[in-house]
């Protein structure tokens, strides 16, 4: 299998954690690829219509696309039980709540990077870091998951997301008003996947 990535994408990082709590990390090779929202690379695009990464080109030649969908997928071929039955609809919300978080983070980086700055608007960048803000005070308190049990895929990207935080936007300091939440990052960065797969770039 191949791996159509960019490395400081979140949501490739939520494939790569994957790959590695799977034990798959032999079974893909991984293809880099210089792209963005307003120059797609021609790679990108051949695996997905929608020229958007991570792209999962399996053995047959056929193509996954959405980090959720390629998440999935390989949970189940490596077995790695990241979607428990008994709790599934949970996750799947907190994995949709963690790839929201990324949405808004990397559209925020997007805007500053992509556009010129007399065409950036202030007043979207601090909507997008609102939305950001509702959820991290959801998971502050309560209000869609508990934080425990065995790991699975929620967890995972809510992490993948928070690291992300870290990456673009450490000036924010979200962890001053989210202590609870900073706690629990604090010590499911030190998994193993995690920590393979910190953001570079």
């Amino acid at each position: 299998m191949k791996l159509i990535f960019s490395p400081a994408s979140p949501f490739v990082r939520k494939v790569h954690v994957v790959l590695h709590e799977a034990g798959l990390t032999d079974r893909v090779s991984l293809v880099p690829v210089a792209t963005t929202a307003l120059n797609t690379a021609d790679e990108a695009r051949a695996a997905n219509p929608l020229g958007k990464i991570p792209a999962l080109i399996r053995d047959n030649g056929d193509a996954l696309f959405d980090s959720r969908v390629i998440c999935r997928y390989l949970d189940v071929l490596g077995e790695s039980h990241l979607y428990p039955q008994d709790r599934v609809w949970d996750v799947l919300t907190l994995e949709a709540l963690a790839d929201g978080i990324m949405e808004s983070a990397v559209s925020m980086v997007y805007e500053v990077r992509l556009r010129p700055e007399t065409d950036q608007s202030p007043a979207w960048i601090e909507a997008q870091w609102s939305k950001v803000v509702h959820a991290l005070d959801a998971l502050e308190h309560g209000k869609l998951f508990a934080f425990s049990g065995e790991i699975n895929m929620g967890q995972l990207a809510v992490a993948c997301a928070l690291g992300y935080l870290d990456f673009r936007h450490g000036n924010r300091d979200w962890r001053k008003n989210f202590p609870l939440l900073a706690k629990w990052y604090k010590d499911i960065a030190e998994r193993p996947s995690l920590r393979a797969t910190e953001p570079q770039g």
